[in-house]
């Protein structure tokens, strides 16, 4: 996409750009299985591998890790506990939230990302 700025739908500015977040089980990757990347919906930076992603039962597609160098993060005080912030380390579209509540995954954490922040790309999964 180098050099093209994709149209984001009224849903993906409130996310991505103004730090919203779509309703619990509304969005197309909650549930999706497929073996491949998801990757910004912004500008297609690569993100997450979908053997990473797990159902955390809470409405929002989760990983329990991210792909090195793919994501940064900010700290967020929009609630009254503060939060980690999920950004795309490419464009530093709002992508979500990581929460260390997830014992049952090898790194004990649940990135918690909005649907509507991503695209996925079929295909085999490879570790990087």
């Amino acid at each position: 996409m180098a050099g093209k700025k994709k149209k984001l739908t009224k849903l993906q500015k409130e996310v991505m750009e103004e730090g919203g977040t779509e309703k619990a089980f509304t969005g197309k990757y909650v549930k999706h299985k497929g073996e491949g990347d998801f990757v910004c919906a912004k500008c297609g930076n690569p993100l997450f591998k979908s053997d990473v992603k797990f159902d955390s039962g809470t409405g929002w597609p989760s990983f329990y890790d991210a792909i090195p160098g793919s994501v940064k993060f900010k700290t967020d005080f929009k609630m009254i506990v503060p939060r980690k912030e999920v950004v795309c380390a490419k464009c530093g579209a709002h992508l979500g939230h990581v929460f260390k509540d997830a014992p049952q995954t090898p790194t004990g954490k649940r990135f918690c990302i909005n649907s509507c922040a991503l695209d996925f790309k079929k295909g085999r999964d490879k570790k990087k």
